[in-house]
């Protein structure tokens, strides 16, 4: 299965054929987004420098606190993590984010319903994050294209779209053992230790799929 191009609008200057839009969503795009998007940004340079081989990482909120800061404790977890906080700004979850997007992961299985009743043929491409974790380590490696220098990007994006129809084939065969098991929490209001506590299932979550979509395991 051929995953769904993100159908979007590609940005100024931006190919989209050499771009592959990574959008994390939650509610308020305060806390869990946030965290994920820096961690993913920041797994992916460790991987693969600064280029990050066409993979561009953002995020959203379903009620998202449009122009706001990334909650206190929240930047204080990427600060854990080595991960970059600065110069976040929240955004309401928009079409065109998700009309623009290639993979889309949420939170919560209700984030993902809320961005497939969105419509732009998003439900093949729209996974929770943790749904999307199992999928992908259930995916034989040797399946998808190699990375290659030789290609734009080194190959990723041609990578990351293989991932993602594999994912969406097996969605139907790989379930979760229970509901909860897809679910990321909410730690907004909490005290730092349980927003550590997110932070730490996010980055474990993150490292397999970070891992797929490069070809390049986490660091020892």
């Amino acid at each position: 299965m051929i995953a769904p191009l993100g159908r979007g609008i590609a940005g100024p200057g931006e190919d989209s054929s050499r771009t592959f839009r990574i959008l994390h969503v939650s509610t308020g795009n305060v806390c869990r987004s946030p965290i994920t998007e820096r961690l993913h940004r920041h797994a992916l340079d460790l991987r693969l420098g600064a280029d990050r081989g066409g993979l561009v990482v953002e995020s959203a909120g379903t009620w998202g606190h449009e122009g706001a800061p990334m909650e206190t404790h929240a930047a204080t977890v990427l600060a854990d993590y080595g991960a970059d906080p600065a110069d976040f700004t929240g955004r309401e979850l928009l079409d065109e984010h998700v009309i623009r997007a290639d993979l889309v992961l949420t939170a919560t299985r209700d984030h993902r319903a809320q961005v497939i009743s969105m419509g732009h043929s998003a439900g093949l491409r729209t996974f929770t994050l943790k749904e999307f974790n199992r999928l992908v380590r259930a995916i034989d490696p040797a399946t998808l294209p190699e990375p290659d220098p030789a290609l734009p990007g080194g190959g990723l994006v041609e990578r990351a779209r293989a991932l993602v129809g594999a994912a969406a084939a097996l969605r139907g065969w790989l379930l979760a053992p229970n509901p909860e098991a897809d679910e990321v929490y909410d730690p907004y209001g909490a005290p730092i230790t349980f927003f550590r506590s997110i932070g730490d299932e996010i980055n474990q979550a993150l490292d397999p799929v970070v891992t797929a979509l490069t070809g390049v395991p986490a660091r020892a």
